[in-house]
């Protein structure tokens, strides 16, 4: 039963981590995109 619970809370924790890491880079994607459309708009 103990194994169980430490398994359950590793599965837990690897998946929060998991969900974070893609938002960071979801938003990091948006942040390069916006600087590309404001190069682009300087160089018009």
């Amino acid at each position: 039963m103990k194994k169980i619970k430490i398994l359950l809370a590793a599965c837990l924790l690897t998946a929060l981590f998991a969900l974070s890491a893609c938002n960071t880079v979801k938003g990091l994607g948006k942040d390069v995109e916006a600087l590309g459309g404001s190069m682009q708009k300087a160089g018009d």
